[in-house]
């Protein structure tokens, strides 16, 4: 038994009642682990296959839906804030959603407690992406078990695993004690006087049971008393697929043969007992599979360990458990080789007897207390190895605020004249050919009144009052919208702006009519917005009506009485929910078809407004969409990839990794502040400082994003930083440092009662 004691595992994998070998795994893994050590408790987070509901017993604590990418998200936080010492999960290709199983990865790269991963298959020529996602599998997790040692020498040559890192435990088999006779059960189940051939498990066409049958003929010439059992209900995918047209064409078969008097069809998922006594009344148990790359067979290893004589074409796990004269093996779809073989253990009493006790012998250290007195050794080690490296990352476990650098304005100055913000430089030298935008300036204004009512500083009022001047003067009352593009001659480049940003500057509106420290701005800002709004009341672009929804946020906050404000923030949050309910998929949790840039204001908006309004179904819409593009958004090492303005334009595809840009990652973290504030969660505090971390050098490139006067390279691309530090990415930074300044001072205060916050801000 294990010298560490454990408190609390979970198992990961499909449970009972599913019909599946794996569930009947993770299921019997559960009860042995229980049993062998009860102190312990050990809970089931479920798999569920797309469509179906199963009445799970208590032991299930958790269900992830497989095609659901929020569940594998909430799993990994309740497991996360459930003080659990680890998780085991079980690999299967075909349990998990997503290609190859990618959503898993959902799950893993967001635990923050030991994995250990137990392959129930391992693939020696995997395509690119089972390669892909079964590697990322491997590094996530502590230690890899496989249940035979070719698993270990496939994940060594081909996955490039470390010896140290893989263990060989035997898949359990039930029933301890002595070796056992089948005739008292044959009597039992009603097959007296008869030489039982068996095979058993969900039917389908890779089982290769048409093998048997065509050798049906050459063993009843030996032994007319020989009947073939096939014990198991059709897989349930099968079955919604095709019904059961595989059974019908298999006992045609038999027919065509003459051979249907001598297969018994047990069309059964049955329980345990009624298994083993099926297996105990066997002469001969058959595993005729079809396909090499069989890493597991819970079926052979059960009828091996009962001690039956088992005939087996050389999948891997039967090669391994059989050799040595402890069964028998012939080839892939041989029937004649497959008859001869079952013909001669039926007539040759003794040589069956002695291959059953080498069986029955060999097999004691795979009967389930030992298998999982084993899983709880390796479980104890890895925890044990575990807590000394358990120090938190700087990704994963945000500082304090006090370990903060202070917002730092000194670049910011630099890129101010008396005109506004200019738009772009070269390197770090302000470049006038490309003026001044709206946007920018808007952006500025925004800055500022955040930095004075959450930060406690003060931009110079002189620079406050270019920023609100240059909006004032890109205010168009002939067609009422707001100019973007300036040239450095002060010349308006353009009539109009873009629906983008008007609806950006009527954001800084917003945000300034609620929180500007001067009296007088905020005045000015309330008439402008007034006046600006009704145009951004029919715009279409999404993101546009976003930017009006913070704006309609703050400033609603302080106008309550306007009614036409506040029936266009219900009209323009509804439309967006529409959008989500029309869009959204369980594996793309999103507004549209397509991710591009600042994606997290969407989910921003949807929040505020929602909690603004008291819609539930709104803030539920904006949490579920923030929390998948977190996932999105975050590599398979742990770090922040925004989704690259190369993939802008693509329809429901994993984003492309470069050009990086800060507008997305400031945008990440402000969600999760406004997420934090309805959800107070650990979760979102985490993937604030994630998202921040960006800027500091945690991000694909490693690189660090800024300066100590606050100046920010413009964005990552494949050949490390784009040098220039354009007025955007200044106020990017700035604006991302203020508001995880702002979360994490919320998080500090509460820290003291809540453990999941302590584990997390730990320094």
């Amino acid at each position: 038994m294990t010298m560490m004691m454990l408190r609390r595992i979970a198992l990961i994998g499909t449970a009972l009642p599913r019909r599946c070998g794996i569930a009947t795994f993770t299921t019997d893994l559960h009860a042995a682990i229980s049993q062998t050590d009860p102190r312990l408790i050990a809970e089931i987070g479920a798999l569920t296959d797309n469509g179906q509901t199963y009445d799970y017993p208590d032991i299930v604590q958790l269900e992830i839906r497989e095609g659901v990418v929020d569940d594998y998200i909430h799993a990994a936080e309740t497991l996360n804030g459930g003080e659990f010492d680890l998780v085991c999960i079980q690999h299967e290709f075909g349990i998990f959603g997503g290609e190859a199983g990618s959503h898993l990865l959902w799950l893993l790269k967001r635990l923050r407690i030991p994995v250990v991963t137990t392959l129930h298959t391992v693939l020696a020529e995997p395509n690119e992406v089972q390669k892909s996602v079964l590697s990322a599998v491997i590094e996530a997790s502590s230690r890899i078990v496989v249940m035979a040692e070719k698993g270990r020498q496939l994940l060594r040559q081909v996955y490039g695993a470390p010896m140290e890192k893989i263990a060989v435990i035997p898949h359990g088999i039930y029933r301890e004690g002595d070796f056992q006779e089948s005739d008292d059960f044959k009597q039992k189940l009603g097959f007296q006087d008869r030489s039982v051939i068996l095979t058993f498990g969900l039917l389908s066409p890779n089982k290769g049971l048409e093998t048997v049958i065509d050798a049906l003929p050459a063993i009843l010439e030996r032994k007319p008393d020989a009947v073939y059992v096939i014990l198991g209900a059709t897989h349930p995918h099968l079955l919604r697929r095709e019904g059961e047209d595989y059974r019908e064409q298999l006992a045609e078969r038999a027919r065509r043969l003459g051979v249907e008097h001598a297969v018994v069809f047990a069309n059964h998922f049955v329980d345990r007992s009624t298994l083993l006594d099926h297996i105990a009344m066997s002469d001969v148990y058959v595993t005729p599979y079809l396909n090499e790359a069989q890493m597991t067979s819970g079926t052979l290893a059960q009828s091996f360990g009962l001690g039956r004589a088992v005939v087996s074409t050389p999948y891997w796990h039967a090669a391994e458990l059989l050799a040595d004269g402890r069964g028998v093996l012939v080839p892939f779809n041989d029937a004649g080789t497959m008859g001869k073989a079952i013909g001669d253990l039926l007539t040759d009493d003794a040589a069956r007897d002695t291959m059953r006790r080498r069986a029955f012998e060999y097999s004691r250290d795979m009967v389930w207390n030992r298998v999982a007195e084993r899983y709880l050794d390796l479980f104890g080690d890895v925890v044990r190895r575990w807590l000394p490296l358990a120090a938190p990352s700087p990704v994963l476990r945000p500082r304090r605020v006090r370990d903060l650098p202070e917002p730092n304005l000194t670049y910011l100055e630099q890129m101010s004249d008396d005109t506004g913000l200019y738009q772009h430089a070269v390197g770090c030298i302000p470049d006038r050919s490309h003026g001044y935008c709206v946007d920018d300036n808007a952006r500025a204004l925004l800055l500022a009144c955040n930095l004075s009512h959450h930060a406690g500083m003060r931009v110079p009022d002189l620079m406050v009052s270019r920023y609100a001047a240059f909006i004032q003067h890109a205010w168009n009352p002939d067609n009422r919208h707001f100019r973007n593009f300036m040239g450095f001659s002060r010349q308006w480049l353009e009539p109009r702006g873009s629906q983008d940003s008007h609806g950006r500057t009527l954001w800084a509106l917003g945000e300034c009519a609620r929180s500007d420290p001067h009296t007088g701005r905020r005045q000015w800002a309330r008439d402008l917005f007034r006046m600006a709004l009704p145009t951004a009341a029919e715009f279409p672009a999404t993101r546009a009506q976003a930017f009006t929804l913070l704006g309609l946020d703050a400033y609603c906050a302080v106008e309550p009485g306007d009614g036409f404000a506040v029936d266009l923030r219900h009209r323009m949050a509804s439309h967006l929910l529409a959008l989500f309910k029309a869009n959204a998929t369980p594996d793309w949790c999103w507004f549209e078809d397509g991710l591009s840039y600042d994606n997290p204001r969407l989910s921003q908006a949807l929040i505020l407004s929602g909690q603004a309004i008291g819609s539930d179904c709104m803030v539920d819409a904006g949490l579920r969409s923030l929390r998948w593009l977190a996932g999105v958004q975050t590599s398979p090492e742990g770090v922040f990839r925004p989704v690259g303005s190369e993939s802008f334009g693509d329809k429901r595809r994993r984003p492309r990794i470069f050009d990086q840009q800060p507008l997305e990652a400031t945008a990440m973290v402000a969600a999760c502040v406004a997420a934090h504030g309805v959800e107070e969660a650990s979760f979102w505090v985490v993937e604030a400082a994630r998202a921040y971390a960006w800027f500091e050098g945690s991000n694909d490139q490693g690189l660090p994003m800024v300066d100590e006067d606050g100046a920010c390279r413009d964005g990552l691309r494949p050949d490390g930083l784009n040098q220039n530090r354009g007025g955007e990415s200044v106020l990017a930074y700035l604006q991302a440092l203020i508001d995880l300044r702002r979360v994490l001072g919320i998080a500090n205060s509460t820290a003291r009662t809540d453990p999941v916050l302590i584990r997390a801000m730990r320094a």
